[in-house]
């Protein structure tokens, strides 16, 4: 057995302190062998392996089969090698036979926080409580740390955006990889900075009226009607402006009212019940 400060044998005499108590902070990964089993003896220097290069972000206890037979009786051990994962005391997960490193790893990584994943909780906090400077710090740090964190830069410039700096919450969007930008609350933001950018230039909603009375089909104030209605938050008055330009002319600013309606959904998100209702209707109109 390793000296490993992170590998340990376990028995009933001591399951308690060293997996119970211990994976209420980390998760402990519990193998179950035995002398006789021979995919016990070739996945252990693995296990090892692991429990050493994650550095004490989860633990290893070994249970010898065998020797502690009432133990495996309690977990219902039919086979070796068994593995359970428990985490905050509790278990879960769990695995029978000879898995590749790569899947033993998924297992683990599902339960175990990152630094930069404490960082963003205890940013959040901070943000809650007013303290947005200081939020901010603590997600900058955490970002130095983890550099390729997607969802510490969206939350970043989701703060600096809502802060009136919406050069860097856009820089910050743009550094984002291809699945980094598919991420919900990116597309979110950057629709929500496209529309703040389209209100700065709007004439007032007495002028967008008056025009359509004039011209009921000025579509470009129609457009600018919907936007409008968005910054109101009546987004069914938002995207019915829009369905009306594409009724009248798909052609007009490059499918605009297309685009329009799309934005706004990608901007109140799949679930919201107005996305829902005009999904449908957009369906039915190009369908």
């Amino acid at each position: 057995m390793s000296e490993s400060p992170y590998i340990h044998n376990v028995g009933m005499n001591n399951f308690q302190q060293l997996v119970l108590e211990k994976s209420i902070n980390k998760p402990v990964l519990v193998d179950f062998w035995a002398d006789w089993c021979q995919p016990c003896q070739t996945i252990m220097p693995m296990l090892a392996k692991l429990a050493e290069e994650y550095d004490g972000k989860f633990e290893l206890a070994k249970v010898n089969a065998d020797e502690e037979q009432e133990l495996a009786a309690h977990f219902g051990i039919k086979s070796l090698p068994t593995m359970k994962l428990f985490y905050q005391g509790q278990l879960v997960d769990e695995r029978m036979g000879a898995l590749p490193e790569s899947e033993i790893r998924a297992m683990l990584d599902k339960h175990i926080v990152s630094e930069s994943d404490k960082f963003m909780q205890a940013a959040m906090m901070a943000y809650q409580q007013g303290q947005t400077d200081q939020a901010l710090e603590m997600l900058n740090h955490a970002l130095a740390d983890d550099p390729e964190n997607a969802e510490l830069k969206v939350t970043i410039a989701q703060m600096v955006h809502a802060q009136g700096d919406t050069e860097s919450a856009l820089a910050l969007l743009d550094s984002l990889d291809e699945e980094g930008g598919k991420l919900d609350a990116a597309i979110k933001l950057r629709a929500e900075i496209k529309l703040a950018a389209q209100l700065a230039d709007l004439p007032s909603m007495d002028e967008i009226e008056k025009r359509l009375a004039e011209n009921p089909k000025d579509l470009e104030a129609m457009m600018q009607k919907s936007s409008h209605f968005t910054a109101q938050g009546d987004y069914e008055n938002a995207m019915e402006c829009l369905l009306q330009v594409m009724r009248s002319d798909r052609g007009f600013d490059d499918d605009g009212g297309r685009r329009g309606l799309l934005e706004l959904f990608d901007m109140l998100g799949g679930e919201h019940p107005s996305v829902q209702k005009y999904r449908r209707k957009l369906f039915t109109l190009l369908h």
